[in-house]
């Protein structure tokens, strides 16, 4: 019965400093949003004494901040549309033929990809993309659902993997053929597996920086990691209007988050198993 309590006593303590170190820079960052430079030289913990949005306002201006939203959120839309709708059918394909070496093969093959660092390829990356003109969104998407795969793969064959093949026989015997079965059957019983898909997906790439700052050619096409860049100086950053621009990014995945978490946790934990 100790014991039991000494254990329940640590667990408590150990998710309430997690949950201090979450909370923190979320504090700070709000509160040095609405700070002006002056109040900086104080007390960094104090709340703000006015809270003014001026420093909003202003990272609006410096950052051209809808147009980088406009980007990123059109970035953001497609690659969550075709990350579900083409990792899925791979998915799918593999699933149902791992007792064939090749697609057995090519799923180890797709997996073995999600432990190889970003920048042993970036270089090559780059080089490649700009010599077939795919320097822009359109390629920053392409780029997107193919990185995606070999995640999305391992989740999906482990999720596809539960469902009845009779399911897929009953089918057959009424006529239908592969691609009905998949559209009519199968992708609406992957449900859990597309939300969590399409939220892991849609945070990745909203929230990405490197892959657009090799990428991108144009100014124009800047997301909105990229112009954050804008406050930082040789010798200074304008803190105030960085967490403001700061907190106006992550604000729309922050709520998205927070009312999907559950969909991503469940998610995980249905496409691991085999």
């Amino acid at each position: 019965m100790i014991g039991s309590k000494r254990s329940n006593f640590v667990i408590t303590l150990l998710l309430i400093l997690g949950a201090l170190f979450i909370l923190f820079p979320l504090y700070l960052t709000i509160t040095i949003a609405f700070k002006t430079p002056q109040e900086m030289a104080g007390n960094l913990l104090a709340l703000p004494k006015n809270w003014s949005i001026q420093n909003f306002l202003d990272a609006i201006e410096m950052t051209n901040f809808f147009n980088a939203f406009r980007n990123s959120a059109f970035v953001t839309i497609f690659v969550v549309i075709f990350t579900v709708l083409t990792n899925s059918l791979v998915a799918y394909a593999i699933a149902r033929n791992m007792h064939k070496k090749w697609y057995r093969g090519l799923y180890y093959y797709f997996v073995s990809a999600m432990f190889i660092p970003f920048p042993v390829i970036m270089l090559p990356i780059v080089k490649q993309t700009s010599a077939w003109g795919m320097d822009n969104l359109v390629g920053l998407i392409i780029l997107y659902i193919i990185f995606n795969l070999s995640f999305n793969t391992f989740i999906y064959v482990g999720f596809i993997r539960k469902i009845p093949l009779e399911l897929e026989e009953a089918a057959v015997m009424d006529g239908a053929s592969t691609w009905q079965i998949f559209w009519k059957i199968i992708f609406p019983l992957l449900g859990p597996m597309n939300a969590t898909v399409a939220i892991l997906a849609g945070l990745g790439a909203w929230n990405d920086f490197l892959l657009p700052l090799v990428l991108l050619s144009e100014q124009d096409m800047a997301t909105l990691p990229l112009v954050q860049y804008v406050f930082q100086s040789q010798f200074s950053t304008n803190y105030n209007l960085a967490f403001a621009s700061y907190l106006m990014a992550i604000l729309p995945m922050l709520i998205i988050y927070i009312f999907a978490q559950k969909w991503i946790i469940s998610g995980v934990l249905r496409g691991s198993g085999k």
